[in-house]
């Protein structure tokens, strides 16, 4: 078996869905390249090698052994600090000797410098292995991209070489006892000492990896502002060295027992006047770490397709040998339409993930330019600009769909195995136990609804006048376009069909402020941006957050697969079957909007 070979689906994402005309000139100047490629058909030609050779590692190592890392776990603590379990050191061994982590760190720290995108699909291929493994691995690809962003030429020198190792990772350090959500409200503490550094002083919960060498720590300085605009972001390592003796910095107080995700370490982290670095400037922490949390969103969906393709696999395998009723269970009606139903949602939304990539590959690269050299060309900052809106919007939606979609379908794969599905003898209850990890960590879906629902009104209220005078001529610009094809003609109606709800569900939850005695003027304030400023309105609103977000989220998928069928009529089957199934579902959600008081 083969996790990349065995799927078409994403031989044919890999080299249609991407967008390697603007990737490849952001990393290759020109041909034949020092590596001794001659044009972007051999470079795309070595990165397929590469996913080929980790589709066949993960399917059979990585995969085989997750059942075993899920039983004996990660570690255990020693000490305060992490000993890591052997099933966890043998991953990490076999990755290590494939040059895993350094598939996209640069070469001048030892990498091999590929596109980020080529780690990001080799990431779908771990997670359907194994999720546990994946989300370990992931935070020393992610921790060195931290250091080579945010971090001094020292650090960098110092940090990146020994991650490709394999000999460090690290952690992200937001979750407090008292601050979840609420990252604003945390309380651990930064004092600075006589020689630059900084002491740190309180605690984090359910940090993931936190026994992996060093984390970055969001903490507030003493005198600095309360919430979010006082938070600064700081590098600390778990040991330190005085006088030629190694000392430990910080210590981990447990590795917590979790529902699921077994092999995975969560842990809870205590610092006590732990010797610590600013990294960026005072008070610009969150925003600094905003970009970690964005990328660990992101890849939230990328595990969760993963996951996803997992069960799925898992399910069609056993129906296609279970017989009841003189038939496989494929060929019974309801189950057959079932799993086609939720084979076309995660090849729609695979489609999604794929393009998401690809503007995240733009972003990543450009940003990393901007912040070293700032100096993009007129070209490179339209891109980037592009490319940073539609990461803005794609970011919440990934995450979220694609954590509801796997807690849905491993539920569904459970069902569809019967009683076996209940048995620990089978793996559809771990992919199952695996599934609502995902739906926690890194924001839950309601915190992404809300801030997708932010952005989008946001964009509304700032101009209502071009939005809602805008669909008073919309569906006559509609019928200009008869010499589009049939898939943006359905996308438009459905885009239209979005924003006439939408428009309508706005001005029954903000009312926005008339003045009811001047009929003209009633008309003008409804264009005023300052008639819509109602905070019980807006609370009424964010009651609508989650459904408002899964109307987005289909749309936005849709609006993929017309892309990709536009450009080739093979993809049109998949544009139709996923309308089919979700048209039901806006429906559901515009009614709601209508009839909910």
């Amino acid at each position: 078996m083969n996790f990349y070979t065995d799927s078409s689906e994403w031989s044919y994402l890999f080299k249609n869905a991407i967008d390697w005309k603007t990737i490849l000139p952001l990393y290759y100047n020109e041909f034949p390249t020092e590596d001794g490629f001659n044009n972007q058909e051999e470079l795309i030609s070595f990165f397929e090698e590469l996913l080929t050779n980790i589709g066949d590692w993960t399917a059979n190592s990585v995969a085989p052994r997750a059942a075993r890392l899920d039983a004996e776990g990660s570690g255990k603590v020693v000490d305060g600090h992490v000993v890591i379990g052997q099933a966890l050191v043998e991953f990490y061994e076999e990755a290590k000797k494939r040059d895993f982590i350094g598939i996209s760190i640069p070469k001048e720290f030892g990498g091999l410098g590929v596109p980020m995108v080529v780690t990001m699909l080799t990431f779908t291929q771990l997670s359907r292995a194994c999720l546990a493994s994946a989300t370990q691995i992931s935070f020393y690809t992610s921790i060195a991209d931290m250091v080579e962003r945010f971090c001094t030429p020292e650090d960098r020198l110092k940090y990146i070489p020994e991650i490709l190792k394999g000999n460090i990772s690290g952690s992200m350090c937001l979750t407090e006892p008292g601050a979840g959500s609420d990252v604003g409200s945390l309380r651990t503490s930064a004092t600075l000492q006589t020689d630059g550094s900084y002491a740190l002083n309180g605690s984090k919960v359910f940090i993931t990896n936190a026994g992996g060498g060093m984390g970055f720590v969001l903490a507030r300085i003493k005198g600095a502002p309360e919430g979010l605009s006082g938070i600064s972001l700081f590098l600390a390592e778990e040991y330190t060295e005085e006088n030629g003796v190694k000392k430990s910095n910080y210590k981990i107080a447990k590795i917590e027992e979790k529902l699921g995700l077994h092999g995975s370490m969560t842990c809870e982290v205590v610092y006590e006047n732990t010797k610590a670095k600013l990294i960026g400037k005072e008070h610009e922490g969150f925003k600094l770490m905003l970009h970690l949390m964005n990328e660990a969103r992101l890849g939230v969906g990328i595990q969760t397709i993963g996951g996803i393709e997992a069960c799925l696999h898992y399910m069609r395998q056993y129906a296609e040998t279970r017989t009841q009723f003189g038939r496989p269970l494929t060929e019974l009606p309801l189950y057959k339409r079932n799993l086609r139903d939720y084979e076309t949602e995660r090849d729609a939304f695979r489609a999604l993930i794929v393009d998401s990539m690809s503007y995240y590959e733009i972003y990543q690269r450009l940003d990393m330019k901007e912040r070293h050299t700032n100096d993009l060309t007129e070209d490179e900052q339209k891109i980037f600009k592009r490319a940073k809106k539609s990461m803005r919007r794609r970011t919440p939606i990934v995450k979220a769909y694609g954590a509801e979609l796997f807690t849905l379908l491993s539920q569904r794969a459970i069902q569809g195995l019967g009683g076996y599905g209940f048995m620990k003898e089978y793996e559809a209850e771990r992919y199952h136990r695996d599934s609502f990890a995902p739906l926690l960590y890194e924001g839950t879906t309601q915190i992404q609804a809300l801030m997708a629902m932010k952005d989008l009104i946001k964009t509304i209220m700032k101009n209502p006048q071009r939005y809602f005078g805008g669909l008073l001529y919309t569906q006559t610009l509609g019928s200009l376009f008869s010499t589009h094809n049939s898939y943006e003609k359905s996308l438009f109606e459905i885009k239209f069909q979005f924003k006439k709800n939408l428009a309508k569900l706005l001005v029954k939850c903000l009312k926005p402020q008339v003045d009811k005695e001047h009929k003209f003027s009633s008309f003008e304030k409804l264009f005023d941006m300052e008639s819509w400023q109602d905070q019980k309105g807006i609370e009424t609103l964010m009651q609508h957050a989650e459904t408002l977000h899964q109307a987005l989220s289909y749309i936005e998928t849709l609006s993929v697969l017309s892309k990709h069928a536009s450009k080739d009529e093979s993809r049109g089957d998949l544009f139709e079957r996923y309308q089919r199934l979700v048209t039901p579902r806006l429906t559901g959600i515009y009614t709601d909007w209508k009839i909910f008081k």
